[in-house]
């Protein structure tokens, strides 16, 4: 199984430089100086033709390691232009020092006068780490003029704008190509707005030893597609369809149908042994004539899940649940019993109107309006840290959580948050979550705990996602789209 990547806060990274200058004997622009080589380095690699480069330089150590680049290249021969705002001159030692070793090897610096001229690669130094908050409306206008630029643009650290910390942007925000991050890697590029800013993402660890990371936990961790095989070992040669679980998928209220289809149909292709459905009357014998693996069971009164909620192993509530008097006597019945759950849909909204307490075993997975609505703010508040929000929904659920959208979230109680890294704007559709659902149920039954079951359900969605979307492109992806995907996915130690 691959390890997930750790991933550092703002607050991590800062140790973790403290610990990088201790290392070189407290010199901090030794430091400075092999992060702007680094950052040469990588612009050689990727952009080789670039002839004429533009920096744009910040006051503080970020900007630093803008001019220590600038130098670098000026000293091969480019043609260089660093520019700043009138009040970024370097307000750091270290920042000062890079500039002076800059201008003294012939480089100029001229201020930003609205316009960014000729250049074959930007590079963004402007703010770092260090900015949380909206950029004024002088930097803002920078921001403006180096997106709308041709050239590619290169951001050291962090896209200038993108809280490195939860990936959200408050204001105007860099648009990179590429992302040279430093010492370690930042968990806010992971998810949120940030992933359509920061673009290709690379490290340079400044050649620094694995000590300089002991007793400095990371405080997050991505997941990406290799990792997936490690959640899906080979099975017995003598299991049977009673060894890989049983799921209750419960849903399907008049005209919602095909929700709760979509959840049994991905319990089955994601490896459950045995699928049960609760649901209208009207659905069961569309649901059988698409799916007659499904064991199809009219359901109108609550009293009737008794027996079906004694024999399965986990139950899935939500897709197609509806939020009237039939979804909420289906929703009263689940939450009174006993076994593992995973909530989505209108079961969210059902638990947000309600004093329910869920459990470490059960999970949930909102979208960010479902999150909303269970934590009392806005989709805005959501978005705004995906980190906090899912942190938040874990502690007063009590359920391991499954923040979806760009860079899902899981959070679970006692863990550093898992980032999966994934998925594609065309999964952004109707009928996605209720696939979600499913898979997270069937990873549950054939034994995964919550958190493992949500992480690879999770990925093994957002992978077949992606495996959807390059054969035929991310607009009109459907969900039914990704099934089979799911089932190789699954099956990646296949004999």
């Amino acid at each position: 199984m691959h390890s997930p990547l750790p991933l550092y806060s703002p607050g991590t990274l800062r140790a973790l430089e403290a610990r990088g200058i201790a290392h070189l004997d407290g010199d901090a622009f030794a430091l400075m100086a092999r992060a702007g080589q680094a950052a040469w380095r990588v612009a050689l690699k990727h952009w080789p033709q670039a002839q004429r480069l533009l920096v744009a330089c910040g006051p503080g150590n970020n900007g630093g390691d803008g001019y220590v680049l600038a130098k670098h290249a000026l000293e091969a021969g480019r043609e260089v232009r660093v520019v700043r705002l009138k009040e970024h001159a370097p307000a750091t030692p270290l920042a000062q020092r890079a500039h002076d070793a800059f201008v003294a090897a012939g480089g100029v610096v001229t201020q930003f006068d609205g316009a960014i001229g000729d250049a074959d690669l930007l590079v963004d130094a402007l703010f770092g780490i260090g900015l949380s908050r909206a950029p004024d409306e002088a930097a803002a206008a920078l921001i403006r003029a180096l997106n709308a630029h041709p050239a590619p643009l290169l951001a050291l650290d962090v896209p200038s704008g993108i809280d490195a910390a939860s990936g959200s942007a408050a204001g105007a925000a860099v648009v990179a190509d590429r992302t040279l991050q430093f010492i370690a890697r930042h968990r806010g590029l992971r998810t949120g707005a940030a992933i359509d800013h920061a673009g290709h993402l690379e490290l340079a660890s400044l050649e620094l030893p694995e000590a300089v990371f002991d007793g400095i936990a990371p405080t997050a961790l991505a997941y990406r597609a290799d990792g997936l095989p490690g959640f899906f070992p080979l099975r017995a040669r003598d299991s049977h369809k009673g060894s890989n679980g049983h799921v209750l998928c419960i849903g399907g209220d008049d005209g919602s149908g095909g929700a709760i289809l979509l959840a049994a149909e991905a319990v089955l292709r994601s490896g459950a042994g045995l699928v049960s459905v609760a649901t209208r009357l009207a659905q069961v014998t569309p649901l059988l004539a698409r799916c007659p693996e499904a064991m199809a069971h009219a359901v109108e009164q609550p009293a009737q899940l008794a027996d079906l909620l004694a024999r399965a192993d986990v139950v899935a509530l939500g897709p197609g649940l509806g939020q009237g008097a039939w979804g909420r006597g289906l929703f009263d019945a689940v939450l009174a019993c006993e076994r593992p759950r995973v909530l989505d849909a209108d079961a969210l909204n059902l638990l947000a109107a309600s004093a329910a307490r869920l459990t470490p075993a059960d999970v949930i997975t909102p979208h960010p309006g479902e999150a909303a609505r269970l934590l009392g703010t806005d989709i805005a508040g959501i978005q705004r840290d995906r980190f906090a929000a899912a942190q938040a929904l874990c502690e007063g659920t009590g359920a391991t959580v499954v923040l979806k959208g760009a860079g899902s979230v899981v959070a679970s109680i006692g863990m550093p948050p898992a980032v999966i890294c994934a998925g594609n704007p065309g999964m952004a559709v109707g009928g996605m979550g209720d696939l979600l659902t499913g898979c997270i149920a069937a990873l549950r039954a054939q034994g995964l705990g919550a958190r493992d079951a949500a992480i690879a359900g999770a990925l093994l969605h957002a992978v077949a996602g992606d495996a959807a979307a390059r054969d035929d492109g991310e607009r009109g992806l459907l969900p039914s789209d990704l099934l089979p995907r799911m089932r190789r996915l699954a099956n990646p130690m296949r004999r």
